[in-house]
């Protein structure tokens, strides 16, 4: 097939939410649930790395199926996907730098590698990089492969980053936070592409929220709040669900049929 021909793919209605303040409070709060959860299995429940990744890529697995399975956007199977990846990024990451060993700049500059490459197979191949073209199987595994990529480098490039510059849990919050903002700024008012803005901040909200995790579980005397895995992961998953469920109620995140002039990288 020529590139930008039009896919061939199974037609589909939008597979993905609009992106509105909802999104971005689910992402962070799921990626939040990825670090916090992550450390529950593994040290709280004392399953191991080994273990907690098996587990773990087995419900991905069955939770991706479904998604694939599904004809247009389900809340509870979408954030389901997107809060079991995340566990799962963090887990690929966790497994190279302590059971393997591999440097932390080692496997931030391997993710970054492989992330730019699924963006440029998957451009290569649909002229788009945009979450609104997502109405085809290719380009939903496209975007999902996309996605488990954006959470062991932003997983990867905190940890490094946390660990370098030694800013501490909060500060590191902050800082993330104050880059997101900058390409927030960048984007509304100098014009800066939508579909660039949005995975810059897409994987910088890995370790946002990692960092509002860690700030929340870890004990008072390494620089946290010393609220635990258990309560900070009942926490954020409490708040997720309720937030998907009432998007599922009210599709306010449910994406309108639309065209794709607007939709490729330029």
């Amino acid at each position: 097939m020529p590139p930008g021909a039009p896919s061939r793919g199974r037609q589909m209605l939008s597979k993905v939410p609009e992106v509105t303040v909802y999104f971005w409070v689910i992402k962070i709060m799921a990626t939040t649930v990825g670090e916090t959860a992550a450390d529950l299995l593994n040290e709280n429940l004392g399953l191991g790395l080994t273990v907690t990744s098996c587990i773990m890529s087995a419900l991905l697995v069955v939770a991706l199926v479904l998604q694939f399975r599904a004809r247009r956007y389900v809340p509870a199977i979408y954030w389901l996907s997107v809060v079991l990846i995340s566990v799962v990024g963090t887990l690929i990451t966790d497994n190279l730098t302590d059971n393997l060993g591999v440097p932390l700049a080692a496997t931030t500059v391997v993710f970054a590698v492989a992330l730019a490459a699924t963006f440029a197979a998957w451009y290569a191949r649909e002229r788009t990089l945009s979450i609104h073209s997502i109405t085809t199987t290719r380009r939903e595994g496209f975007y999902w492969l996309a996605i488990l990529f954006t959470f062991a480098l932003g997983t990867a490039a905190g940890d490094l980053v946390a660990e370098s510059l030694n800013l501490g849990y909060l500060v590191s919050a902050l800082l993330f936070g104050a880059v997101i903002a900058a390409i927030t700024v960048a984007h509304y008012r100098f014009g800066l592409n939508a579909v660039v803005a949005f995975w810059a901040a897409y994987i910088l909200t890995r370790p946002l929220g990692a960092s509002i995790g860690d700030y929340l579980s870890q004990a008072r005397g390494d620089g946290g709040l010393g609220l635990g895995t258990v309560v900070t992961s009942a926490l954020f998953l409490v708040t997720i669900l309720a937030l998907v469920t009432y998007l599922a109620v009210t599709r306010r995140d449910a994406v309108e049929p639309r065209g794709e002039l607007d939709e490729a990288l330029v």
